[in-house]
């Protein structure tokens, strides 16, 4: 590699093998290369006078790209297909004079970008899967672990480890329902033309409007697509890209969301990602254990967010049948959504093979909080022993008053428990009402609910997939 050039990280450092195939340059011209192929083949089986021989021509030269050479007839005539028109004509002489015949450049180039997005959604498609199927397995095994749940990032009522999971999990999950339409929607371009009219092939098929047809469903049909767009200026609508780039950005939000949360706790200490023995987390503090991995998919996702606003201004700002300040975007936009979202995804699901949960520390915070939470049980215990439900509720907001002084002031422990069994008002038993505090006590139907989304939502999404799990999330760096 020459380090004098830069070099996208995204390859370098973080997306996977199989996804920058997808996106590489031989995928792209051997791609272009087919759709020739395609084209001629079903021109020929409409009538067209091309002949078997060209075709076989065509068929053998496929991936004989030289590089160098449309390289340089690119320079020529600045203009990338007919640079790769002729290069393939060189490598396939019989057939030079039926390449591209009655295509425009958008049809390499338009049908291409969405046999790419095909591939690159069955890639996201497969990792989503994966790292649901890490989440949920997650949120079972702790279902029943009480945690503190925050609102405002202030203590609030309980919910459990496993429950606080489903919630990240059902935003994947929302992300792949879309990820689904978006691909059952994905209609091929076809062919149609230098404006979309088919004129050009109008002139071909003499007229004969049902073979021009005809012609447009077999290429699509060929170049795997059940779908196409019925009518195109030269290009198909850019909202496409739009589209998937707001589903990329969707997926994102998702993993941003989840990382978030996940560096809120390990400052807590309460759940760590995974540390390697001989990691560094810090050059300077040697004691560090930085969450750099959901850093890393938080740091990605940002930018994949900010990718969507472009495609959406070039979607807008099109000119009639079609302008060319969308090119150079496409080329950037696209292809670096879909590799960032495939190292997020490799990335997110790193951690979840690793995630580590700390019971004990979960519990002091749990301990330190909870008696404040359990001031309503506490009031209709002691009304049962026949207090005044009015004096009680008084009588313990001035305990948990004075209790919260000693937290934040003094910095010592919680001392309501203590205050209200010494307070002979209440007349409360130390053991009931250590028995009411237990957490459980105070998690609602958590386990429950984790238990239902896993059994409908998930499980027959993972079932449906079954095919694609196991994937191993090795980091690059």
């Amino acid at each position: 590699m020459n380090k004098d050039i830069y070099s996208n990280p995204l390859a370098e450092r973080y997306s996977s093998k199989e996804m920058l195939k997808v996106f590489s340059p031989a995928n792209k011209f051997s791609t272009w290369r087919k759709l020739w192929y395609a084209l001629a083949e079903s021109e020929k089986e409409l009538g067209l006078d091309i002949t078997d021989e060209q075709l076989k021509e065509m068929k053998e030269n496929i991936y004989n790209i030289d590089f160098e050479l449309a390289a340089q007839k690119e320079r020529e005539v600045r203009h990338d297909v007919m640079a790769h028109v002729h290069t393939f004509g060189t490598a396939a002489p019989k057939a030079m004079p039926i390449i591209h015949l009655g295509a425009t450049s958008a049809f390499v180039g338009d049908n291409t970008d969405l046999i790419q997005i095909k591939e690159g959604l069955e890639l996201v498609k497969e990792k989503i899967v994966n790292v649901m199927d890490g989440l949920a397995k997650f949120s079972m095994e702790y279902k029943d672990l009480p945690t503190l749940g925050f609102t405002h990032f202030q203590a609030a009522q309980l919910t459990t480890v496993g429950k606080r999971a489903t919630l990240w999990l059902q935003s994947l999950m929302l992300d792949l329902e879309e990820l689904e339409f978006r691909q059952e929607t994905l209609r091929f371009r076809g062919v149609k033309g230098t404006t979309g009219t088919q004129a050009s092939f109008e002139e071909l098929f003499n007229g004969d409007f049902g073979k021009v047809k005809k012609l447009d469903e077999m290429v699509a049909e060929k170049m795997g697509f059940n779908k196409r767009f019925m009518v195109t200026g030269q290009t198909y609508d850019r909202k496409v890209d739009s589209e998937i780039m707001n589903l990329l950005a969707n997926i994102a939000q998702s993993a941003h969301k989840f990382t978030n949360d996940l560096r809120l706790l390990q400052h807590l200490k309460e759940i760590e990602e995974p540390f390697e023995k001989k990691q560094i987390g810090s050059s300077a503090m040697a004691y560090k254990r930085n969450p750099m991995r959901s850093e890393r998919i938080s740091s990605l996702a940002k930018f994949v967010m900010a990718l969507q606003q472009s495609t959406g201004m070039t979607a807008a700002t099109q000119w009639f049948e079609r302008t060319l300040d969308d090119s150079a975007n496409k080329r950037l936009s696209l292809p670096q959504g879909f590799l960032a979202i495939d190292a997020i995804l490799i990335i997110w699901k790193n951690v979840l093979d690793g995630l580590v949960v700390y019971p004990k520390m979960i519990e002091k915070h749990i301990m330190a909080e909870l008696p404040f939470m359990a001031t309503e049980y506490i009031i209709m215990e002691g009304v049962k022993k026949g207090g005044d439900r009015q004096e009680l509720h008084e009588k313990i907001r001035v305990h948990s008053m004075e209790a919260g002084k000693m937290v934040k002031i003094h910095g010592e422990e919680n001392d309501l428990i203590e205050r209200i069994i010494n307070d002979p008002y209440f007349n409360i038993d130390r053991e009931k009402l250590l028995e009411i505090l237990d957490p459980k006590n105070f998690i609602g139907f958590a386990p429950e609910q984790t238990e239902d989304f896993i059994r409908v939502e998930i499980q027959p999404i993972l079932d449906k997939y079954k095919y694609m799990l196991g994937m191993e999330a090795d980091l690059k760096v």
